[in-house]
C-alpha cells in the first residue's frame, strides 16, 4: 500500500501512525489511542453518569457508565483474543479489514463518551429538545455525540480538535456508521432489511434513523475513518472491531444490569418466575392467541414473553427459532430464576459469590458463542453471537426491560429527570442569548457556541442540504443558523455533565441555592 493511501493508522492531523506523537507513552499507535481515551476527562466523568438509575443514595454498588465501559472493554478484548487464536478466523478478519486487540479495547472504553446525564432518558430528552426547540435535523444521539467528542470537542494538548485518533479506532466507535438522514447514499434505512438501528422509530415516522453514530458536522471525519476499509465493507457495515465492541456491549448490558437490580431487591423471584414458567407451561396456547387476545389478557404472566417471541420473528426472522427460544427461556429459568433470584440478596459473602458466579458463567458462555461471518445478514455484524446465545441475550434483556424499565417507580424518577434537563437547557439557552451577559458566559459554553456557529456556516457553504430537516424545503437562513448553533452548543454543554453536575447547575441557575462556589461544577 502506498504512503498516500489511507491506512488504519492514519490520523486526521496527517501524522502517520508509524511515528510516535508527543505525549504518547506507548509506541503502538493503537495502544496510544487506548491511553488517550482512558485519560480523557470525558471518560472520567462517566463515573458520575447513570447506567439505568443513579447510584447515589443506593448504599450499594450499582454500575455507572464508567464501570460499564470498563466491562465492555474487558469483554471486547476477550472476544478478540478468542477469535484471533484461530488461524482461519485471522484470515477472515484480515479480509474484512483487520482486528487489533488495542483497537477493540479502545472502542470498548470510548463507546459511551458522549452519553448524557441520566442514562437513556437523557438521550431522549436532549433529542426532543434539539429537534423541536432548536430545529437541529440531527437532533441528539449518544453514539453520534461520542463521535463528536473524540473528533471535535475533546482536547489533547494543543494539537487541534478532538483526540486525533487513528482511523481504525474512530471507525471502531462507529457502531451505526451513518447519519440520521442522509449519509451514506443510499441511506441504509431504505434497504429492504435495514441494519439494526437504521429504521425510523415506529412512533416518530419521518424523523430518520432511530440510531446513528455521526452528525452532519462530522461527516468528513466518518468518511476519512472508513476510507481504510473501502472495498472490504459496505458503506453501512460496521468494521470487525466495531462489531466486536457492539457485541460486547450487548453482553455486558444483558448481564450486569440484572446483577444491579438483584442487589437492590428490584428484580423479584416471584414475578420473573411466573412470567417465564407460565409461558413455558402454555407455549402452544400462547402461540394460538391473536394479538387482540394477548392485549386483552393485560398483565397475565406469559403474555409479554409471547410478544417478545413474535417480535423476534417479525424483526429478525433470519435467526429467530422457536426451539432455540424455548431453550433460552429454560436456561434463564435455571440459572437466573432458580439459582440467583431464589435467595434474596443480603450482602453476605455467599450472596456476593452467587452474583459473581452468575456473571462469570454467563459472560464466559456468551463469549464462547461468538463467531465470524463474512457475509452476515444486514441485521447482524461480521462478529456475532451464535443462534443459541443470541436467543439467550434476547431473553435476558427482556427480563431487564419487563421487570425493571417498565416499573412505575422508575417512570416517576425519570419524569423528574426529564423536567430537570428541560429546565436546564432552557436556562442555559436564555443565558446564551442574553447579550448583556456575553462577557460572563461560562467559558466552555462560549467556546462550544463559537465552534457550532463556524461548523454550521461551513455546512451551509459546502453542503446546505445537510441542514435541511425532514420537512424543510428552504435553505437555513442566518437566523435559523444562529438558533441551531445555540442548540448544538447548549446540548454539547449539558451532555458533558454528570448527573450531580446537571442537578447542581440547575439549582444555581434557578436561585434555589445561596452558595456562591460549588465544587460540583466549574464554569
Amino acid at each position: 500500500m502506498q504512503d498516500d493511501q489511507p491506512t488504519r493508522t492514519s490520523r486526521r492531523s496527517g501524522r502517520s501512525g508509524r511515528h510516535k506523537a508527543p505525549g504518547d507513552l506507548a509506541a503502538s499507535p493503537f495502544r496510544a489511542d487506548r491511553d488517550r481515551v482512558a485519560s480523557s476527562a470525558f471518560f472520567a466523568r462517566l463515573g458520575g453518569v447513570t447506567q439505568v438509575v443513579s447510584p447515589s443514595g443506593s448504599g450499594l454498588l450499582l454500575h455507572n457508565r464508567l464501570t460499564h465501559s470498563l466491562k465492555v472493554a474487558q469483554v471486547a478484548r476477550a472476544i478478540a483474543e478468542r477469535l484471533m487464536a484461530n488461524t482461519d478466523n485471522v484470515s477472515r478478519l484480515d479480509r474484512l479489514g483487520g482486528c487489533d486487540l488495542d483497537v477493540v479495547e479502545a472502542a470498548g472504553l470510548g463507546h459511551d463518551l458522549g452519553h448524557p446525564p441520566f442514562g437513556h432518558l437523557g438521550e431522549s430528552v436532549l433529542d426532543r429538545l434539539a429537534r423541536h426547540r432548536f430545529a437541529l435535523p440531527d437532533g441528539f444521539e449518544g453514539n453520534a455525540q461520542t463521535y463528536r467528542v473524540v473528533t471535535r470537542i475533546d482536547v489533547r494538548g494543543n494539537e487541534g480538535d478532538g483526540l486525533d485518533l487513528t482511523a481504525a479506532v474512530r471507525a471502531a466507535l462507529l457502531k451505526y456508521p451513518w447519519t440520521r438522514l442522509s449519509r451514506p447514499q443510499p441511506h441504509p434505512r431504505h434497504l429492504p432489511a435495514p441494519p439494526r438501528g437504521a429504521s425510523e422509530p415506529d412512533d416518530q415516522p419521518g424523523t430518520g434513523s432511530a440510531k446513528f453514530s455521526c452528525y452532519s458536522t462530522e461527516i468528513d471525519d466518518m468518511i476519512d475513518a472508513r476510507a481504510a476499509f473501502r472495498g472490504m465493507l459496505e458503506d453501512w457495515q460496521q468494521t470487525v472491531e466495531a462489531s466486536i465492541m457492539d457485541t460486547a456491549d450487548d453482553i455486558a448490558y444483558a448481564i450486569h444490569d440484572l446483577e444491579d437490580f438483584h442487589r437492590v431487591g428490584i428484580l423479584q423471584h416471584t414475578s420473573v418466575s411466573h412470567e417465564l414458567a407460565e409461558w413455558l407451561g402454555h407455549a402452544v396456547e400462547f402461540a394460538g392467541c391473536s394479538e387482540a387476545d394477548l392485549a386483552g389478557d393485560g398483565l397475565r404472566p406469559g403474555c409479554s414473553l409471547e410478544r417478545l417471541r413474535r417480535r423476534l420473528h417479525a424483526k429478525d426472522g433470519w435467526i429467530a427459532d422457536d426451539e432455540a427460544f424455548v431453550s433460552a427461556v429454560k436456561k434463564v429459568v435455571a440459572n437466573l430464576v432458580n439459582k440467583l433470584l431464589e435467595v434474596p440478596f443480603d450482602r453476605s459473602q455467599l450472596a456476593e459469590q452467587a452474583i459473581s458466579a452468575f456473571s462469570g458463567e454467563w459472560t464466559q458462555r456468551l463469549v464462547e458463542g461468538i463467531q465470524v461471518e463474512e457475509r452476515p445478514n444486514t441485521r447482524s455484524g461480521h462478529v456475532a453471537l451464535a443462534i443459541e446465545q443470541w436467543h439467550e441475550v434476547q431473553v435476558l434483556k427482556f427480563v431487564h426491560r419487563r421487570f425493571v424499565l417498565q416499573r412505575p417507580d422508575l417512570a416517576l424518577h425519570q419524569r423528574g429527570q426529564d423536567r430537570l434537563l428541560s429546565k436546564l437547557v432552557e436556562a442555559l439557552d436564555n443565558w446564551l442569548i442574553d447579550r448583556s451577559e456575553a462577557a460572563r458566559l461560562p467559558h466552555r459554553l462560549r467556546d462550544l457556541f463559537d465552534r457550532a456557529r463556524a461548523e454550521f456556516a461551513q455546512l451551509r457553504s459546502d453542503d446546505p442540504e445537510l441542514l435541511l430537516g425532514p420537512d424543510a424545503s428552504e435553505p437555513a437562513d442566518a437566523e435559523r443558523l444562529e438558533l441551531m448553533a445555540r442548540g448544538r452548543a447548549v446540548i454539547d454543554f449539558v451532555a458533558s455533565l454528570t448527573d450531580d453536575q446537571a442537578a447542581a447547575l440547575l439549582e444555581a441557575l434557578s436561585g434555589r441555592t445561596t452558595q456562591l462556589w460549588n465544587d460540583t461544577f466549574v464554569l
